[in-house]
């Protein structure tokens, strides 16, 4: 069973990230989105999408907010691309883990000069 969500968090993802890079035309979407993850209840009823987005604060705030509104259109995408009993609702929350690596990757380079 754990095997299954994992594929299924995998595949929610893959399929975000498609929608997101080509099928959205929201101009708030204009930055950088990376979809990092997503993270599905068991009952399939709930997922959570992890992204990155690269930009300034009200870029970030900005593409947030497009992306909510477009959770909607997503999550019929998603249902019409993976074969599940119940789609789940998608919401989007902010990571920023791969800032924060790159920002403590450069503290390192500078430590190191």
């Amino acid at each position: 069973m754990k095997t299954r969500m994992i594929r299924i968090n995998d595949e929610i993802a893959r399929v975000t990230a498609d929608v997101i890079r080509s099928e959205l035309s929201d101009p708030r979407i204009g930055a950088v989105v990376s979809v990092i993850g997503a993270e599905t209840t068991q009952d399939l009823k709930y997922c959570k999408i992890r992204v990155s987005i690269f930009g300034g604060e009200e870029e970030q705030k900005e593409t947030m907010a497009g992306l909510g509104r477009a959770a909607g259109f997503i999550r019929k995408r998603v249902a019409s691309v993976i074969n599940l009993r119940q789609t789940p609702e998608i919401s989007f929350v902010y990571d920023d883990s791969i800032e924060h690596g790159m920002r403590m990757r450069k503290l390192i380079d500078e430590v190191n000069k």
